[in-house]
């Protein structure tokens, strides 16, 4: 495989971002958005996240992409600051090459250096396979360390169909009573080498 080569996603890679996502969005009940957002729309997704947590974005040796990952609040209240809820999307042509096990490892890097310790994943998921859903991404996650810990029957219409979601959890660290405060990913980010 072509050297892989992650970095911090900026609006300059909005337009590349939007265009894996809208296939998720057009062909799969991956993610339940119906219209593809814009790269405008992308790059204001993009700024609102790395405010505090971080985008990432997988390219190869020639700068195409081919992957993104990123983390956002888990909920807006304080006592939530150690949560982030992971999202991963691979360009269709590239899954089953491990750039989601590489964006996550370093997804998950990131986060806990920030001190964050509660992973979540929101996964759609069906009883019964079709051509826009199988169960990869919970097979996925499995593989990653995540355990389910909800489930949201008939939760996602979309294609004429009613789909579930799971939500998966993975923690990162430990939970102590003087758990000290997480740090944004820019205050981070540069000890990484992103």
């Amino acid at each position: 495989m072509d050297e892989l080569h992650v970095a911090a996603a900026t609006s300059a890679d909005a337009a590349d971002i939007a265009a894996i996502y809208a296939s998720y969005v057009r062909d799969t009940a991956i993610t339940f958005e119906y219209e593809a957002p814009s790269a405008q729309e992308m790059s204001s997704r993009i700024k609102r996240v790395t405010a505090t947590h971080p985008w990432l974005i997988a390219r190869n040796s020639k700068g195409v992409a081919l992957g993104y990952a990123y983390a956002s609040p888990y909920y807006g209240r304080a006592a939530y600051a150690w949560c982030a809820k992971t999202s991963i999307y691979v360009a269709s042509r590239e899954r089953g090459h491990s750039i989601g096990s590489t964006l996550y490892k370093e997804l998950e890097r990131t986060l806990s250096a920030q001190g964050v310790l509660n992973l979540y994943a929101c996964i759609a998921t069906t009883r019964t396979p079709d051509s826009h859903l199988d169960n990869a991404s919970v097979d996925f996650h499995t593989r990653r360390g995540y355990h389910e810990i909800g489930r949201f029957p008939n939760c996602g219409y979309k294609f004429g169909r009613w789909y579930d979601t799971v939500w998966m959890e993975r923690d990162l660290g430990e939970h102590r009573a003087n758990q000290p405060p997480v740090r944004t990913f820019s205050q981070v980010k540069a000890t990484l080498g992103l």
